[in-house]
């Protein structure tokens, strides 16, 4: 491998199955994911995380804090910035519950992964410090499902800062993959007083890295990197700051992304739609 993409050695083989019509296509789970960035000295960072190689999706892989949509995740919650009928257009979802899902996944997921929370008592304040004993009691509750996003941010009278979050880019897991995610990336500021925590379960390495430096990292093989996650680290690198970036978010496109596979003899060919660096021709069962 020239470089680090991600490329499970059954996919060929799954890739043929669906192409003789002997795969059924799992239906994509909706997911969020946030790019969460900060201000250093040169320039903005981006706060990654190392897969485990055991998990059982993108192994050994660096991505961003996210997961998938909890079905609570659509309970009423006290809501600050864009409405639920902006974000829904902008995500391109007809129902605003769902958009709503959407968003309080993307916050509750940098929560449970990195213990930065984009929440305040009002309108147009954010929380300084979630580092206490209390707060890693609710971490832990709700990593574990046992509260819901909505009462938890309900019992400490919070409110859902949306307005912080920029809507980058839109993925969607390829159709002969086992595992499929409806993936929306977003982009937030680290907030002021706040830190990262390397608290998640699923990753053995947190880090603070400018994206110019982790895709160069990809380019040697050095970090292994879905197409998603080093696409959305090349598109953020002309920003200057972090809220630079968070102003960027509006001109992003959404347009789905999902990979095309077909087979042409013993070659398998892989694309995804505009992003030709991705693209990977296989022959036989070998990567």
């Amino acid at each position: 491998m020239s470089n680090g993409q991600w490329y499970p050695p059954e996919w060929p083989d799954r890739i043929r199955a669906l192409a003789a019509g002997e795969l059924v296509p799992v239906t994509p789970r909706r997911a969020a994911t946030v790019l969460l960035l900060r201000d250093a000295a040169d320039g903005p960072e981006v706060h990654m995380l190392r897969r485990r190689a055991s998990m059982a999706f993108a192994g050994g892989a660096y991505a961003y804090p996210g997961g998938g949509v909890d079905p609570r995740d659509e309970q009423p919650v006290r809501w600050a910035g864009p409405p639920l009928e902006e974000w829904a257009d902008r995500l391109g979802l007809d129902d605003p519950a769902q958009a709503q899902a959407v968003v309080c996944a993307a916050v509750r997921e940098t929560f449970e992964e990195a213990g930065v929370l984009l929440a305040g008592e009002t309108p147009d304040s954010v929380v300084g410090d979630t580092t206490g004993e209390d707060w890693e009691r609710d971490r832990a509750a709700l990593v574990a499902r046992e509260l819901a996003f909505a009462d938890f941010l309900d019992r400490r009278g919070l409110v859902l800062r949306s307005d912080l979050l920029g809507a980058w880019a839109r993925w969607i897991t390829p159709e002969f993959e086992q595992r499929r995610y409806d993936t929306w990336f977003f982009v937030a500021v680290l907030p002021e007083g706040q830190r990262t925590r390397d608290v998640s379960g699923e990753a053995d390495r947190t880090v603070w890295i400018r994206p110019a430096d982790a895709a160069a990292g990809y380019d040697r093989g050095e970090l292994t990197m879905m197409p998603p996650t080093i696409a959305t680290l090349r598109s953020v690198q002309p920003c200057s700051t972090a809220a630079e970036a968070l102003d960027a978010a509006g001109k992003q496109s959404l347009t789905p992304v999902l990979a095309q596979a077909r087979v042409e003899g013993d070659q398998v060919v892989l694309t995804w739609p505009g992003h030709d660096e991705f693209t990977k021709r296989v022959e036989g069962g070998t990567p």
